[in-house]
């Protein structure tokens, strides 16, 4: 059944250890730094309830509406209403979000795509991953995932250091295995669990190795323990910062102090030709729903920069539409690739439609490795004023309200308090801590920029332009 923000909510209230600013958190339903993220995270459950928007966020099988986020895609109308449904929840709260359970589920149908090497190994892993499949569409449990360990230095073995530097296992029990290590994962500490996968790692030619893991992690489970960032929300900021206030994903080092997991739990283990399946096609899906994202903030910011364009008059200046434009072609070259990956769509081992692979992951090349440029765009655009405009209490301050009242009105359509507003929106989303820890994240969130060239080699059809040439330059028949 799908779950309603309320039991969302009630779920998190479970003894998990959190700790940020060095102290305990006691409910991160309630504590200013989660409290609004969370609060978001409710709305979308219950969106799913809302008659307004049941249909776009529900499909229903056999009597029972179930998350559109975590259907099987088996075609592309499942890819276009998952796509529906992230456009309406990011319309509905304003914003962005990424980790909110949709986009890592994905990972999990990658998984099972492989069941066929994890059976070499142990069939019990196949049948846990496709239970867990069908427990997260029956039950609804905000799924996250563990992504990367602190690693040491990079250069040695695993082995050859702190052996906590990467999770491993450390015992096998009859109840199960009992891991030790760290992972850093958005959204872990208000989150049900995670699907805590390895990192790319320098296993050297071992065929078996006790980092070679993926597991189900509860996030209550004993020796869980969530030391978490500050968040960028503060009290009485909220007018300044308001994508800071509301949208930030606090990121959190997951501790793992012998945690166990049970048999039923591990998806795989100890063989490093499982694990490194795993690394090459764990983006297969949930690359789609993560370059969706960038559209949306490329909305964003074509947003604010063309209302402040049109409200300083500077939009029939051609050297001001040429960037624009340059915003557009950024916006649109994402629309394409998502749109064209879905028409285009393969069908993967286990008989899911995937997302056409080297279009899919060309895009997400596109989406990260010019935003840095598109947001520098958008600053030109939105100008000096985003990095000097006073705060909200001076343009309510009872000596200086009449001085900025007179300044940032520009015409009786754009009064100083719309002004100040979407100057304030513009800081926040190009300029702020949160923007640029967000522009951070979006380079490095499924994988580090030179893995998401490595995914391009592996998936972009080479063949095609290889027989071209051949052909056309009439090379002898032994040329490969």
């Amino acid at each position: 059944m799908i779950r309603t923000g309320a039991q969302y909510l009630e779920s998190l209230k479970d003894g998990r250890e959190v700790y940020m600013d060095g102290k305990r958190v006691e409910d991160v339903t309630t504590h200013p730094g989660f409290r609004s993220i969370v609060d978001i995270r409710a709305r979308i459950y219950d969106m799913a309830h809302d008659p307004k928007t049941s249909d776009v966020m529900c499909y229903e099988e056999n009597g029972e509406k179930h998350p559109v986020g975590l259907q099987l895609p088996r075609e592309a109308r499942n890819w276009k209403a998952k796509r529906l449904a992230v456009d309406t929840v990011m319309k509905d709260i304003g914003g962005v979000v990424t980790r909110v359970g949709d986009e890592t589920i994905g990972e999990m149908w990658s998984l099972w795509d492989g069941a066929d090497i994890l059976n070499e190994i142990d069939p019990r892993f196949a049948e846990n991953i496709e239970r867990h499949i069908n427990t997260a569409i029956l039950k609804d449990p905000f799924h996250v995932s563990a992504n990367t360990d602190p690693k040491g230095d990079r250069s040695k073995k695993p082995q050859d250091q702190d052996p906590d530097m990467l999770v491993h296992v450390v015992k096998e029990t009859d109840e199960g295995i009992v891991i030790r290590g760290a992972k850093y994962e958005t959204a872990a500490a208000y989150s049900n669990q995670a699907f805590l996968k390895p990192t790319i790692a320098n296993w050297g030619d071992a065929s078996i190795s006790d980092y070679a893991l993926g597991c189900i992690v509860k996030m209550n489970a004993p020796g869980v323990k969530h030391i978490c960032r500050a968040g960028f929300a503060r009290v009485g900021t909220e007018r300044d910062y308001p994508l800071s206030n509301r949208f930030d994903e606090i990121d959190t080092l997951m501790i793992l102090d012998n945690v166990l997991i049970p048999w039923e739990d591990i998806l795989f283990y100890q063989h490093t030709r499982a694990a490194a399946f795993i690394r090459t096609t764990l983006h297969r899906y949930s690359a789609f729903p993560f370059v969706q994202r960038i559209l949306t903030y490329a909305d964003m910011m074509i947003g604010v920069a063309l209302h402040n364009v049109r409200q300083t008059g500077l939009d029939k200046q051609p050297a001001v539409q040429e960037k624009l434009a340059q915003l557009a072609v950024y916006r649109e070259g994402i629309n394409a690739h998502l749109t064209a990956a879905i028409a285009t769509g393969e069908r993967s081992p286990s008989g899911l439609l995937m997302p056409n692979q080297s279009l899919l992951m060309t895009g997400r090349v596109h989406a990260c490795a010019n935003l840095p440029a598109m947001m520098h765009i958008a600053r030109e655009l939105c100008g000096g004023q985003i990095c000097v405009t006073p705060n909200v209490s001076q343009f309510e301050g009872e000596e200086t309200s009449e001085w900025l009242k007179k300044f940032y009105s520009i015409n009786d359509n754009w009064i100083s308090e719309d002004r100040r507003k979407l100057l304030a929106f513009a800081r926040d989303l190009l300029n702020s801590g949160y923007a640029g820890h967000r522009l951070t994240f979006q380079l490095f969130a499924q994988s580090p920029p030179f893995a998401h060239l490595a995914a391009v080699y592996r998936n972009f059809g080479w063949d095609g332009p290889l027989d071209f040439v051949k052909n056309a330059a009439d090379l002898s028949d032994n040329v490969t």
